[in-house]
């Protein structure tokens, strides 16, 4: 489809989501770390929509909120009297527009722009409407579509309003409906609600083009690509299909992944070519993984950019900020955030390094912290290249360490050290010979006295 065609989408949002049990409105909900409702729109937005319009009702202000300054319009349906009168909502905004109009609802993520292309696409090739249909496993109470064939639509009926016959049809309405402006308009406000629950349903948009003589076409789709998600085992699903998706795609690119159902990845995690992703890695938003780097087991990683042939883990943790450039390695139990470790720098072990830059080659010994935090602002420590920190030093920033600089095990620093220089701060070690004798002794005297003056007590 060439995206200079006039397109509009209209979202519907409306619904009250009583099955999530939420107070965070349901499209709101997240899938792989985003909104259900921003997959959507990052769908459409390959379309390149002149307009989109979500029509709220329930929880409004937080759909408001959650589309403020993006160029989205909201209509408002109140009260919610069906599908079509909520799809009518976004009439007055749309008034000018000339063009297609597709009208979907939000709680289903997974509608792909190549799929509203093709029922565009049958717009043009003649149809008055366009529906998506699909046919699942189980048809449950899916409202069905009649049709021939060629895909010439005869009927469209809701499940409760089917014939035992019609209901044996296991092709299945998805509620995604295309038409052109000058048409849509018409037809929704002929739709009635003369049916089993006296609501006034979208697919009548299509029973209506069919009463006028129009050609309505059904385009077929996966059940996956068009399940609505209106409960948690819902939202678990398609998170599970989500990730199923996006582990595929990264192997495809060229990374392994050794125990694939494991690992977990954000909307937008970016993974290179001979990148190895061991078993239990989640990755959250805004993470970049470089071509041949290496994210071992249980680590955590979020707001990272990993560089070219790192190291990372087991049992690593990556916060926002975090940038690990060529040939860097963190081990077990190394956290990191808003800090930058230079090329082959290294902190393997029990550490943490927060609001930092790490010179290349340096390396950070076990049980180093940066001392960034006063209870009010945060500070900054830059560590030279090929400087060494001993174990269980305490960085108290602000701080600078100069390069090829020696940091002795057990230093607590809170002054810049200089390049080349070693520097230890230690108390002096005091020695009492024999003292430790003299106190096991004392207390096994004193712990035998009080064990006998409880049993002549007693």
């Amino acid at each position: 489809m060439s995206t200079q065609r006039a397109f509009a989408a209209v979202i519907l949002a409306a619904g009250k989501g009583t099955r999530m049990k939420s107070d965070l409105h349901k499209v709101l909900h997240p899938i792989a770390g985003r909104p259900m409702l921003d997959h959507l729109l990052d769908s459409f937005a390959a379309l390149r929509p002149e307009r989109t319009v979500v029509v709220a009702g329930d929880r409004f202000e937080q759909l408001e909120g959650a589309l403020a300054g993006r160029g989205i319009e909201i209509a408002r349906q109140e009260p919610q009297l069906g599908t079509a009168h909520a799809a009518l909502m976004a009439k007055p905004l749309l008034a000018t527009f000339d063009g297609h109009v597709l009208v979907c609802f939000g709680d289903c993520p997974m509608l792909k722009a190549a799929t509203i292309t093709r029922m565009i696409d049958a717009l043009e090739a003649g149809a008055g409407v366009a529906v998506l249909g699909f046919r699942p496993d189980d048809t449950l109470a899916y409202g069905r579509i009649i049709a021939d064939p060629d895909g010439t639509v005869r009927k469209m009926v809701e499940h409760k309003d089917a014939s035992d016959d019609e209901r044996a049809v296991n092709l299945c309405n998805s509620g995604v409906i295309v038409a052109h402006s000058r048409d849509i308009w018409r037809l929704l406000e002929a739709v009635g609600n003369d049916n089993a629950a006296g609501e006034y349903y979208l697919p009548d948009v299509a029973t209506n083009a069919i009463g006028e003589g129009a050609k309505v076409i059904v385009v077929e789709t996966g059940p996956g690509e068009v399940a609505g998600i209106n409960s948690r085992g819902e939202l678990a699903a398609a998170e599970a299909q989500w990730q199923a998706f996006k582990r595929e795609e990264a192997m495809a690119g060229g990374a392994s992944l050794r125990a694939p159902d494991t690992v977990f990845f954000s909307y937008d995690t970016e993974i290179g070519r001979d990148v190895t992703i061991e078993q239990n890695v989640v990755f959250g938003p805004s993470v970049k993984i470089a071509d041949g780097a290496r994210i071992r087991a249980f680590s955590h990683l979020e707001g990272a950019t990993v560089g070219e042939g790192c190291e990372v883990g087991p049992f690593a943790r990556l916060r926002p900020g975090a940038v690990m450039k060529a040939g860097a390695k963190v081990g077990n139990f190394v956290e990191i955030k808003q800090a930058v470790l230079g090329e082959g720098a290294k902190a393997n072990h029990l550490s943490y390094l927060g609001d930092a830059e790490v010179g290349a080659g340096a390396n950070i010994g076990a049980g180093t912290i940066t001392c960034n935090y006063d209870g009010y602002f945060k500070y900054k420590t830059v560590i030279g290249e090929r400087a060494f920190i001993g174990s269980n030093s305490a960085l108290i920033a602000p701080l600078r360490i100069g390069a090829d600089a020696i940091v002795a095990a057990g230093s607590a620093v809170s002054r810049d050290v200089d390049e080349g220089e070693l520097r230890m701060v230690r108390a002096e070690q005091l020695v009492k010979p024999g003292w430790a004798d003299r106190f096991h002794d004392a207390m096994k005297k004193k712990k035998a006295a009080e064990k006998k003056g409880r049993e002549t007590q007693g």
